[in-house]
Formats: C-alpha cells, structure tokens, sequence
C-alpha cells in the first residue's frame, strides 16, 4: 500500500531499474509517516563507501509524539540493502552516470520500503514529447468513451 509517490522523478527521468530498501527510521519518524506527513519529492539518494543513504525528505513531526524529543525533519536517513545490490548501484552510478531517485514510500508486511529508481535524465524534448503522448492517449480515451454511447 503506497504513503507517497514521487510524480516529479517519472516527469524528470527515465526509469531503468527499481529497488526496494528498507529505511532506519525513529520512532516518532515512523508515526508522522503513518500518518502521511512525510515529503519525498525534493530528496535523492547517494552511495557512500558501502553505505546508501536518502537526503532531503521531509518528515514533519507530530505534535503529540515528539514532545521529547528534539525533531530534524530533514535528516540523513539510511537506507537498507543487500550488499549485492549496493554493489550493482555503485557500478551504474559511477561508471554509467546513472542517478538514484526516491520513487515511492510503502508498507510492506507492516514496515516501512522505499523504492528507490535507477535512472537516467530527461532533456527537454523527451519531457514533451511525453506530454503529446499522454495527452494522445487522454484523447483516444475520450474517443472510445464517446463511441461507446
């Protein structure tokens, strides 16, 4: 079940390649996040030595569970993975100039995943070149609803 997706990655990027990573949260982090005030759309993913980790997204922390506690909703957060796939990240981000871009926030047997997107960035032409397409295919839905009649 998806918390937050990321339009603004498939409108900059082309998708290769997806992951799932689990996330070392806090607890107060984990709540604001059940409760959907968590922001992944200005954040990205960089990997250091064997370690990958997700600046920029904006957790905003409940009043009521972190009275305790002093709360950055924009800390460092890090990412969990297998040691393989951090390997395969770190081939493709530094030889194939490859970027890594948070996709989507979910609950996964009750935890907390990000998908994460291997990607590749879009020029100017390719973004409206998309737009004619998706407006074509709003279109030929619009045809087909009106034919149906």
């Amino acid at each position: 079940m998806s918390i937050i997706q990321n339009k603004k990655a498939t409108h900059d990027y082309f998708i290769e390649d997806r992951l799932e990573a689990g996330l070392v949260l806090e607890g107060w982090e984990a709540k604001a996040i059940r409760a959907g005030r968590a922001n992944i759309k200005e954040a990205y993913v960089i990997v250091r030595g064997a370690e990958v980790w997700l600046f920029g997204a904006h957790i905003t922390p409940l009043q009521q569970a972190s009275t305790h506690v002093l709360a950055d909703p924009t800390r460092t957060r890090k990412l969990l993975l297998h040691g393989k796939e951090i390997d395969k990240l770190v081939g493709k981000v530094e030889r194939a100039g490859y970027t890594l871009v948070p996709l989507d926030l979910h609950y996964k047997k009750g935890l907390i995943k990000l998908e994460i997107g291997l990607a590749k960035g879009k020029k100017l032409h390719d973004k409206r070149d998309a737009e004619i397409d998706r407006d074509w295919k709003r279109a030929q839905q619009r045809i087909l609803k009106q034919n149906q009649r």
